[in-house]
């Protein structure tokens, strides 16, 4: 395993499309409003156009079997292990992922790998925006890595429960950051059973954090600004309603180089439920 920046531009990888252990993943899941709000597989989309190349990681079924339908909860090691090792993912490749969305599908695969002890990922900037936007090669062909096996090497500090969350509230050295958009941030809106947000967390949109139209990251001076009264906690949490957002704050975080950054993998859809657990709504 060899560690590699976290972060790859469009430009890189239309160079580097061939290279024999390069293995570019697609981790979109849709959001749908209409009839009614959903999340559905890119699957189809991804048959469809898709990287030279690329193959498609299914957060719907990776996820935790057991938990909640739909909550994308951070699965055993042995079952993330086989999806890897059936898409191509383990020793000696370096992985490439992106989405059609806003980076943070991406970010929630990028990070779980990290959780698992893969460090030979990267996230594509901008994603699928930038990519067919600049025109670049796109590819209906079904493809496939060959099976390699991927050992796990789980960081569980890198996810944290609800206990800890909480215990973090009254924590000086630990910041807590929502990654939600302001409205539910602040508390006008609710998506999750309560309104409002876990006290004392500051709000870092994971929209905010991209430019809007190309959805690259926006420049590392800017980010730093987003993210300044954080970066000198000694530890970092980051949530939203279900770790997905969270993730990709999270990835921001360690692309800044803080060295404790967590994601509360629950989020609002298991702490809303709790009603033992507080909530804060801004006058």
């Amino acid at each position: 395993m060899y560690a590699v920046s976290p972060l790859v531009e469009p430009e890189w990888l239309e160079e580097h499309l061939s290279d024999d252990n390069l293995r570019i993943v697609d981790a979109t899941v849709q959001v749908k409003l209409w009839p009614f709000p959903r999340v559905v597989s890119g699957r189809h989309n991804f048959k469809r156009r898709h990287i030279p190349g690329a193959v498609f990681a299914d957060l719907l079924k990776i996820s935790d079997p057991n938990a909640p339908k739909r909550t994308f909860t951070f699965p055993k090691a042995e079952r993330f292990a086989n999806f890897m090792s059936e898409i191509g993912i383990g020793e000696g490749v370096r992985v490439i992922i992106y989405d059609e969305r806003e980076n943070m599908w991406a970010a929630r695969l990028w990070w779980m790998l990290r959780a698992f002890g893969f460090d030979s990922a990267s996230i594509l900037n901008g994603g699928w925006a930038s990519w067919s936007l600049e025109g670049r090669p796109v590819s209906s062909k079904s493809d496939t890595y060959p099976g390699i096996a991927f050992v796990p090497r789980p960081r569980p500090e890198l996810i944290v429960d609800k206990k800890e969350v909480l215990n973090a509230i009254d924590q000086n050295d630990t910041c807590i950051v929502s990654a939600l958009g302001r409205r539910q941030h602040r508390g006008e809106r609710n998506e999750y059973g309560r309104r409002g947000h876990i006290p004392g967390a500051m709000n870092v949109t994971a929209w905010e954090i991209l430019d809007r139209t190309t959805k690259r990251y926006r420049p590392v001076e800017e980010l730093e600004e987003l993210f300044r009264p954080m970066l000198d906690k000694k530890r970092i949490i980051t949530y939203c309603g279900g770790g997905i957002a969270a993730s990709s704050d999270a990835f921001v975080l360690h692309m800044l180089g803080h060295p404790n950054v967590a994601v509360y993998d629950g989020g609002l859809m298991e702490w809303g439920k709790d009603k033992s657990l507080p909530l804060v709504i801004d006058s």
